[in-house]
């Protein structure tokens, strides 16, 4: 969606309080918006949709404490990536194989 706003200016905003049971989620994040809208069409009474504006393609939802998470990864050592890589490619190979 062509909205006029650099890439800068479509930003996330995630907000909440200690004492609010509700997670406040501003958004221009395409891939976000659609797991937020398809998570509020599946539980009204966890998430619902706030406010959108269609000529910048922000959204805004609420969503219950608890329902929505931060993962943090610890970034992966050589060795890690080297072995993650091999067992790739030798899953690539094995799909590869057994549609011939």
């Amino acid at each position: 969606m062509k909205t006029g706003l650099k890439k800068q200016e479509k930003t996330t905003d995630i907000w909440f309080d200690e004492k609010d049971p509700l997670i406040h989620i501003r958004t221009h994040n395409t891939d976000l918006k659609n797991r937020l809208t398809a998570y509020a069409a599946a539980y009204p009474g966890e998430c619902r949709q706030t406010d959108a504006d269609p000529e910048t393609g922000c959204m805004e939802f609420e969503i219950r404490k608890g329902r929505f998470s931060f993962r943090l990864t610890a970034p992966y050592r050589e060795e890690r990536r080297r072995a993650a890589s091999e067992a790739a490619k030798a899953a690539a190979s094995n799909l590869t194989r057994s549609m011939i």
